[in-house]
Order: structure tokens, then sequence, then C-alpha cells
């Protein structure tokens, strides 16, 4: 199968994801460290949560009154609340009305969101598409409150045609320590891809349009997407998640990591395998009921950090799900648990 067929069977079922759309099972530090990503028992099952728990690529922030806000994929982007980062409730999409600039990407869906607080104000990157190509564009929305009606359509950041060798979803926004802003976004064809965005506007920075690449897969499988960066102890980590999601219960989605000195790489895995060739660190994978973890977020939270993603209810026909779990970071590289 060709790689633009390829990659949208992976997306495909995004239209039907609204529809199949803490309390964290913690260990003593001392295991912890002794596990090693790629034993099979290292896999840790989701914290429990309850509620209105049907999601796809989650994303959530945590208000200033203690609030949590989730917004995953599915038509104006779905959403869901919390105050106690254990019972969900859900509420109206991010748009209730969509822009009427998605029509020209053939959808009236959006995709795998990215929320964050900049300024003062909640910024939400999301991307659409046309099924079957790498018609994409990558769109920003912004609120001061972050409900759900509340958001103002800021239009195209960045976009792919059929003709591009990349694929303009899965955004995530990464700020520096230097106040620079950059944008992780992409899947199969070549990999991830990084920009520089301009803080002032949320899109492009015009003094640098670089689009660098920081993670591929160019023997096999092209399948890898959904970046999200964060810094820790001097160093940058990004995850993505690694093979096919939306397929329910046959799923092989995995959530993968590396680590580099500087925000644009080069990113290695545990092994030096460079991400851009390949490489990547398991921090989840299937195991049990929980299957094809992946479409993950990472957000400190209280004092500790959690990654947020979904997974495949084996035992509820491949539903996704919500999964929840806390990153141990003292080994240098994140452990689920």
């Amino acid at each position: 199968m060709s790689p633009t067929s390829r990659t949208r069977t992976s997306r495909t079922s995004r239209t039907s994801r609204t529809s199949v759309r803490a309390a964290l099972l913690c260990v003593p530090a001392a295991i912890l460290l002794a596990l090693t990503p790629s034993a099979a028992f290292a896999y840790p099952d989701p914290g429990a949560v309850t509620g209105a728990t049907v999601v796809h690529d989650p994303t959530m922030i945590r208000t200033s009154g203690g609030r949590y806000l989730l917004y995953a994929t599915g038509g104006g982007l779905a959403y869901r609340t919390s105050t106690d980062r254990i019972a969900f409730s859900a509420g109206g999409d991010a748009f209730a009305a969509r822009p009427g600039w998605w029509s020209s990407y053939g959808t009236t869906e959006a995709w795998a969101p990215d929320i964050s607080y900049q300024g003062g104000r909640y910024l939400l990157y999301y991307a659409v598409s046309t099924f079957g190509s790498n018609k994409s564009a990558i769109g920003l929305a912004t609120s001061p409150s972050g409900l759900p009606g509340s958001w103002t359509d800021r239009g195209t950041v960045y976009s792919s045609t059929t003709s591009s060798d990349y694929n303009a979803i899965d955004p995530n926004l990464f700020v520096d320590d230097d106040g620079k802003w950059w944008l992780s976004f992409g899947s199969w064809w070549t990999g991830i891809k990084m920009i520089r965005i301009d803080p002032s506007t949320g899109k492009q920075l015009s003094s640098d349009t670089a689009r660098r690449a920081i993670a591929a897969r160019p023997t096999g499988t092209k399948a890898v997407e959904a970046p999200y960066l964060v810094k820790r102890n001097g160093y940058y980590y990004l995850f993505a998640s690694y093979d096919t999601c939306c397929a329910g219960a046959a799923s092989t989605y995995k959530v993968k990591v590396g680590r580099a000195t500087a925000v644009t790489g080069p990113y290695y895995d545990r092994n030096g395998v460079a991400m851009t060739n390949n490489g990547g660190t398991p921090v989840l994978e299937s195991h049990g009921r929980y299957i094809g973890p992946g479409g993950q977020s990472i957000m400190h939270d209280t004092g500790t950090d959690l990654i947020v993603y979904h997974y495949y209810d084996g035992n509820d026909s491949g539903r996704p799900k919500l999964g929840l779990n806390q990153l141990n970071w003292s080994s240098g590289w994140p452990i689920a648990f």
C-alpha cells in the first residue's frame, strides 16, 4: 500500500472517533528504577478514571481554579472536564460552529488538538485533513477561558498538499526557556517536522521559515506521528506515537521517546539510535486489555508529570479510552507508573 493510502488508513477512522471516543496506579520508586522500558511488565495499567472517558488524542490542562480541561479528536474538538482528574464529564465542542476554511480540506471534523496557556490566553492548535492524502492543515484558536464556545478561530498556521513530502497534522507547541516558540507536527511520509512560531501571532515566524526534521523512519514502515516536546533536567525529550492507530483492538500504536541537548535535535534514544533513523525508547506499549496506547500529550500537574493518552479497550470492543499515568524521570528517561 502506498504511503498516502497507508497514512490515511490509520487516520480515516478519526471520523468515527467522536462516536467511539488522579487516582493513578503507583508503585514504589525503587521498583520503578528497576524496570526496563523494554520489559513487558514495565508497562503499567492506566490510572482509574470514570465518566466520559471515550476519547482519542487527548490534550489536557489545569486552570488556575483547579479545573481540568481536556480536548480530543472529533467533531469541533470534543471536550471533557474534571475537578479531580478521576471523574470526567462531557460538554460542548470547542467549536459549536465549524470554521468555514475547514471545508477546503474536505472535512468538518478536527483532529489531535494541543492546548496550552501562553501570555494570559489559551491556545489550541489542531489539524484538519482530507482522507486518503496529505492535503492537511494546522489551525489555531485562542480563548480567554479555555471553555467550549469561547474559542476564536485564528485560521491556518501551516499546511501540506498532495505533492508535499510531509503531513501537517498532530501539532504540538513548545515554548523554550529563551522565549522561542516551536511547533512540531507530522506523520508518515518523511516523518516529524518542526518550525519556528512567532509568539505575537501564534503562526510561523517570517524571519525563520526552515522546516526541520526531528524524527523519521526511513526504512520499513513510515509510521511515526503525534510529537510532543518537554524539557526536563537540561534535556529536550521528544515523545511520539509509532505504528498503527485507529484499528480498535487490532491497533499497534505505542509511545516512544528520544532526547537531545538542543530543541531542534538531533534526538537519540537510550541506545544512541537517532530518532531520524528509526530510533525511540519505549514508554508505553500494548499489554493485557490496554491496546495501542498513543496520541499522547505530557502535562505537568501539582508536582508530577502526567502522560495523557488513549488506548483501545480489548474488553470493550476496542473502544478508545482515556489513559493517565505519572512519569518518573530519576533515571534520566521517562518511566510511566
